[in-house]
C-alpha cells in the first residue's frame, strides 16, 4: 500500500489501533531499571516525556521475561514476581496524550553477560570473546509459550502492545543467523528451519493476547557480518509473516557478535534500510517501519512519500529532542547531532544512554560528558547493578519464567 507524505497523518494498524501520526520512538536499551528488574521514576518520566512530545508510540527496549538471559542489569523484568503496580504506572505515564507504549520482549541468548546469567544459544560457541552453551530441544520448544506469558502480563498491566526482538544478534535473531545457528534439527539448517522459532513465537504470542493488542516484530535486514543473515534470507522470513497476526515489522540491522561493526555508531548520510524495505513491500501486507539513520525531517517524509515504509522509527533523534514530533509539526529545526573528539568502542552508545537518564531526571540542560567520560559512567553504573541483580534473581525460582 502507498503511504501519504505527511508525518502527521494517522495510521491504522491491522488490529484496528489507529496511531495518531507516523513517528515511533524505536526501542533503545535505556538501562533505567533499578538493578532488581523494576521500573524507576526516571524511566517513567522518560516515557512520559516522549508521550508528551507527540510520538505515536514508544517501544521500551529489552524487557525481560526471564532474568537468567538479560541483556544488561539495567533491564526491567516482567514475570510472576514483578512489581505489577510499578509496571502499571509506567504504562499509564507512557501512554499520556494518546501515545501507545509497547514492550520489546528480549532474550539475550548467547549474548547474555556471564556476570548475570548463563549464555545459551542455538549452538555452542567457544571463542575468546564469546562462549555459550547450546539450548536443548526441550528448552527451545518451551520458548514460544514463555514469550506469550510475558506478552499477556504486559497487556494485563496496561501496555498497548509488544515487539518481539528478532534483530541485533539477540536470541530470536541468533536462530535466524547461520553464524550463530549450526543446528541440524528442525530449528536449524536452511532459512525455513532457522525461522521456525520466530514463527512459532509470533503465533503463541498472538493467541495469548486480545485482538486489539499490538504484536510487532523487529527483524534484521542483514547481520552486516560475513557468515550472518543476508538480505535474501531476511526477505524469505518477511514472506512467511503474512497471516500470522502481526501488526508491524520494524526493519533494522547489525549484530553485537564480537567484531561486528555497530550500525548505530556508524557515520551515515541517510536512513539505512530503505532499499530492503522497498523489496519487502512485495513480500508482505504487514505494515513496515524502518529504524536507523533518520536524522532530518526531509528524510522521514521522503521515505513515506515513496511508500518504502508506513512508519518512521526514531531513536537518537528523540534523545536529542524528546519533543521532536511537536518540533517538526511546528516547522522547527532538525536535531543537532553531537560530534565527539574521541569515540572509544561503545562510547557513543554510552553517551546517548546516559542522556536518557538526564531526560528522565529533567536535567538534560546540564553540560554533557564527552564519549569517554560517558562510557566510564555507563560501565560503572552497570558494574554497581550486577550484585543487585544477582542478589535478586540468582537461585530464586519465582524470578524465572512462571506460568500464568
Amino acid at each position: 500500500m502507498s503511504a501519504p507524505a505527511s508525518l502527521f497523518a494517522p495510521f491504522a494498524l491491522p488490529n484496528g489501533v489507529v496511531l495518531k501520526n507516523r513517528i515511533v520512538k524505536s526501542a533503545m536499551s535505556d538501562s533505567l531499571g533499578d538493578g532488581r528488574g523494576t521500573p524507576t521514576e526516571a524511566q517513567m518520566r522518560l516515557y512520559e516525556r516522549w508521550a508528551g512530545g507527540g510520538v505515536a508510540a514508544s517501544i521500551i527496549g529489552e524487557v525481560q521475561g526471564d532474568p537468567r538471559f538479560a541483556e544488561k542489569p539495567g533491564n526491567i523484568v516482567l514475570n510472576a514476581a514483578s512489581d505489577a503496580e510499578a509496571f502499571a504506572r509506567l504504562a499509564r505515564r507512557g501512554t499520556a496524550g494518546g501515545a501507545q507504549l509497547w514492550l520489546q520482549l528480549g532474550h539475550a541468548g548467547a549474548l547474555t553477560p556471564p556476570s548475570i546469567g548463563t549464555p545459551k544459544g542455538p549452538s555452542a560457541i567457544d571463542m575468546p570473546e564469546l562462549r555459550a552453551e547450546e539450548l536443548s530441544l526441550a528448552e527451545i520448544r518451551a520458548l514460544p509459550v514463555r514469550f506469550a506469558e510475558t506478552a499477556r502480563r504486559a497487556e494485563n498491566v496496561g501496555f498497548s502492545g509488544i515487539q518481539l526482538h528478532a534483530a541485533h544478534g539477540f536470541l530470536l535473531s541468533q536462530f535466524l543467523s547461520p553464524l550463530f545457528n549450526l543446528r541440524g534439527d528442525a530449528y536449524g539448517g536452511s532459512i525455513a528451519g532457522r525461522m521456525r522459532l520466530v514463527l512459532e513465537t509470533i503465533e503463541a504470542v498472538r493467541s495469548a493476547v486480545s485482538p486489539g493488542f499490538t504484536v510487532a516484530l523487529k527483524l534484521n535486514a542483514s547481520d552486516q557480518l560475513e557468515g550472518g543473515l543476508v538480505p535474501e534470507d531476511a526477505l524469505r522470513v518477511i514472506g512467511a509473516l503474512d497471516g500470522r497476526g502481526l501488526d508491524l515489522i520494524d526493519i533494522s540491522g547489525g549484530t553485537y557478535f564480537p567484531g561486528a561493526p555497530s550500525s548505530s555508531d556508524r557515520a551515515s548520510s541517510g536512513p539505512y534500510f530503505l532499499d530492503f524495505a522497498k523489496a519487502a513491500r512485495s513480500r508482505t501486507s504487514v505494515p513496515l517501519m524502518a529504524t536507523g539513520g533518520f536524522k532530518r525531517r526531509v528524510e522521514a517524509e521522503a521515505a513515506l512519500r515513496v511508500g518504502a515504509v508506513d512508519l518512521i522509527g526514531l531513536a537518537r533523534a528523540l534523545v536529542l529532542d524528546p519533543g521532536l514530533p511537536t518540533t517538526w509539526k511546528e516547522n522547527g529545526p532538525d536535531p543537532a547531532f553531537p560530534r565527539f573528539a574521541a569515540t572509544p568502542p561503545g562510547g557513543v552508545t554510552a553517551w546517548f544512554t546516559m542522556r536518557l537518564t538526564e531526560i528522565g531526571e529533567d536535567r538534560e540542560g546540564e553540560d554533557a560528558a564527552d564519549a569517554i567520560a560517558a562510557l566510564a559512567l555507563y560501565e560503572a553504573r552497570d558494574a554497581a547493578r550486577v550484585p543487585l541483580w544477582n542478589e535478586t534473581f540468582h537461585g530464586d525460582p519465582r524470578m524465572t519464567w512462571h506460568a500464568t
